[in-house]
């Protein structure tokens, strides 16, 4: 039977068409406006109902236009932003693997809505996450879907860009960190995601102003929980033309990052960024494991103050990794300057300084060597050796001292039981072997023992 018309209908057939397309018409109206009011869940209850739900699902997954269905999944990712306790009816009634059948689409709309709905029930919720891998093909869904988003940007035009394309990839990222973080038995499923997300790191320009928002961040999140060391992950992380491409645009976005961000922003946005650069440091090889250390540990330049006080990235990150008020980001950032000292508490000393790296050390139980806190050398900018203050790190030639008054000898001594009280103290503690430099000037008959005859002045 050949098709008729579009508008040509007569008789029985045009009653029966316009009485369609009216019932469609209010019903996406109708969902329209209840997307609209299930935004304020304030006098809009039926909509959170099992009830309501269940005709929402309903409308979303079954036999029905994609018009309809789009404006259904709309209600129900709203109500499930809103309404955890709405999730657990959405896993009850099975439909998390029709979401996931229906997850490979060519619709940015759809893979942001699915995307955001299956992201959502992977909180609070009984839902099988194992199943939908092993038999709904999730994982093959989302990485077919991050290899849409890289075809777009070799077919993509000036002038034609889908906002929602950007959506739809965010969401994606999201999904793919939160399964890959609750089902950890199936985190190999996951890795032929990780060229689609290499590729996706240059999607577009850094921002200075929010340089870690959608894409980067949630790139940058969804490799953290990914296998690394496989042989195809290596290759696209540290591509044998240009072994050190990837890390250098992290550290872009490091250096970006935590100048933009502050406050709880800086410790929930640049900390994985952090992470990543320690995890990719590890198996990196030889060449990118130098450039990073020439990029994130102090320079000569840097020596030229006392260290965590210029302008640079290393200065940066020191200053964050005693930063009080961003906890993660501080012991990302003192494991990663431990990294790249080889994860030798001398050289980590020499570094970053024992002002920094003291605190890291006894924290982690890491021995601190008697020469750590002695004096060392370091090339300046004109390649020559010189000491530095094992202390601030600084060059000892570039020590600036401030014009004060000779102590008195009430002071001096006064200074002196001070630090003896603290040698003491440090001793007590066991973590490191320290000599009180008077008990050492007793031994060493350094020691002057003043005569009866020597009377204290007294006011």
């Amino acid at each position: 039977m050949s098709a008729i018309a579009l508008g040509t209908a007569t008789g029985p057939a045009k009653l029966q068409a316009v009485t369609d397309l009216v019932n469609k018409l209010n019903r996406n109206d109708a969902l329209e406006e209840l997307k609209i009011y299930g935004r304020d869940p304030k006098y809009a209850d039926p909509i959170f109902t099992k009830d309501g739900i269940t005709m929402l699902l309903r409308f979303s997954f079954e036999n029905t236009s994609n018009d309809t269905s789009r404006a259904a999944l709309r209600v129900v990712a709203n109500a499930m932003l809103l309404k955890p306790e709405t999730r657990q009816m959405f896993v009850d009634q099975g439909y998390p693997t029709q979401a996931c059948n229906h997850l490979e689409t060519g619709s940015w709309d759809n893979e942001f809505l699915l995307s955001r709905i299956l992201f959502l029930s992977t909180y609070g919720t009984s839902v099988d996450l194992a199943d939908m891998i092993e038999n709904h093909q999730l994982a093959e869904h989302m990485v077919n879907n991050l290899g849409r988003h890289v075809k777009s940007l070799s077919e993509k035009q000036k002038g034609t860009l889908n906002p929602m394309e950007d959506l739809a990839l965010g969401e994606t990222l999201k999904l793919m960190f939160n399964v890959t973080h609750f089902s950890k038995a199936h985190v190999s499923s996951f890795t032929p995601a990780v060229p689609h997300i290499v590729a996706l790191l240059w999607k577009q320009d850094i921002s200075e102003s929010k340089p870690l928002d959608s894409p980067f961040g949630p790139l940058v999140n969804s490799l953290l929980n990914l296998d690394l060391q496989t042989e195809q992950s290596q290759s696209v992380l540290f591509p044998e033309n240009e072994p050190e491409k990837i890390t250098s645009r992290l550290v872009e976005l490091l250096d970006n990052g935590i100048r933009a961000y502050t406050g709880s922003d800086l410790e929930t946005v640049v900390t994985p960024v952090v992470s990543l650069l320690s995890r990719l440091y590890g198996n990196a090889p030889q060449s990118v494991q130098q450039n990073l250390r020439e990029c994130l540990l102090p320079t000569a330049q840097d020596r030229q103050g006392v260290l965590g006080r210029s302008d640079s990235l290393p200065s940066k990150l020191l200053k964050n990794s005693t930063n009080p008020t961003a906890p993660a980001l501080r012991d990302a950032i003192s494991h990663l300057l431990f990294d790249l000292s080889d994860k030798d508490a001398s050289k980590f000393v020499e570094n970053v300084g024992y002002g920094f790296a003291s605190g890291f050390l006894f924290q982690n139980n890491v021995p601190v060597p008697a020469s750590a806190t002695g004096n060392f050398s370091k090339n300046d900018v004109s390649g020559i050796r010189k000491s530095v203050n094992p202390i601030t790190g600084q060059f000892l030639d570039k020590e600036k001292f401030a014009d004060a008054p000779e102590m008195t000898q009430e002071e001096k001594e006064r200074e002196a039981e001070r630090l003896f009280v603290l040698f003491e103290r440090l001793k007590k503690t066991g973590v490191v072997n320290i000599q009180n430099p008077v008990e050492k000037a007793i031994q060493e008959g350094r020691f002057e023992e003043l005569s009866d005859d020597c009377v204290e002045d007294l006011d």
